[in-house]
């Protein structure tokens, strides 16, 4: 019970989050500010900032994995701070896809062809920021296939790594907020600022968070020790 109970609790928040974010029992207490052009979308809050958030936080976790590999040379954390990466990729696909069916509910001008207001918003610096993070990790798994030396390419990711997570906050959190963008959080962080967001959402978009982001260590867990498998069983008996 002692191994299984974050997973439990995973299951659990997700269950919470998914309930209580879109209100199935249409409970006062999860009702969300009528608020103008968003409306009831704002439970995306739930799933697309939330998604993000954990995706910081396992980016986190594999660039500290991979300055652990630079300073003790151990496959595993090499191994862990790939895996971390990966699924931090996922969540970070998921956010960003979320975020674009938000804007086209949010952003797009009706009176406009959606051609036209998929182009304006396609512009957007916070939509391009993200976009190029993701693809710099990206990068980051094409280049560790592209090296075949096991401990050249351990070495070169780990840096590789670490240059991508130095990029991830100016691209994501920086150069937007000094353009002009639709996004909304442009002086601060609507999800962490009490004034921003209702008291009755954090309620739901806190728990999210951990749940997401339990999701994330569950799946890494789950590959790392596939890995271990692989690579024991492809040794010389």
């Amino acid at each position: 019970m002692r191994k299984w109970w974050w997973k439990i609790l995973s299951i659990v928040l997700l269950f919470y989050a998914v309930v209580a974010g879109l209100n199935v029992f249409n409970l006062s207490i999860f009702q969300v500010p009528r608020l103008i052009v968003v409306e009831e979308s704002i439970r995306n809050l739930y799933f697309h900032v939330s998604m993000w958030f954990s995706m910081m936080i396992l980016f986190t976790v594999s660039v500290v994995q991979a300055i652990l590999y630079l300073m003790r040379g151990t496959p595993r954390h090499d191994i862990v701070s790939r895996q971390y990466a990966v699924v931090g990729i996922v969540f970070g696909i998921l956010g960003y896809s979320t975020g674009m069916i938000w804007a086209s509910f949010t952003w797009a001008d009706p009176n406009n062809p959606a051609e036209a207001s998929f182009a304006s918003i396609a512009k957007d610096p916070k939509l391009i920021g993200a976009a190029i993070a993701l693809l710099i990790y990206l990068a980051y798994l094409v280049l560790r296939d592209s090296i075949q030396d096991l401990d050249k390419r351990a070495r070169v990711s780990a840096v590789y790594n670490i240059f991508a997570f130095a990029f991830l906050f100016p691209s994501i959190w920086i150069i937007p907020r000094i353009l002009e963008s639709l996004h909304p959080g442009g002086d601060g962080n609507p999800a962490l600022n009490p004034k921003d967001i209702n008291a009755k959402m954090r309620l739901v978009f806190y728990p999210a968070v951990i749940g997401w982001t339990l999701l994330g260590v569950w799946i890494v867990s789950l590959k790392v020790r596939l890995q271990l498998l692989k690579e024991k069983t492809s040794l010389p008996s």
